[in-house]
């Protein structure tokens, strides 16, 4: 099943601009752990990044 995406930017006064028109996309079908984001790398976090499992 085929979803549909449309790309743009708002800027702070409202202004919309199409990056790229609507267009089909294939969602997949599982997503692959190397394509989440890195853990924090800040100080503030640090406590954070020991509890993960």
């Amino acid at each position: 099943m085929a979803m549909t995406m449309k790309v743009y930017e708002v800027n702070r006064y409202g202004g919309i601009r199409v990056l790229r028109p609507e267009g089909e996309v294939t969602p997949l079908k599982a997503v692959e752990k190397s394509s989440a984001y890195p853990s924090c790398q800040c100080p503030r976090c640090a406590p954070r990044r020991g509890q993960e499992s």
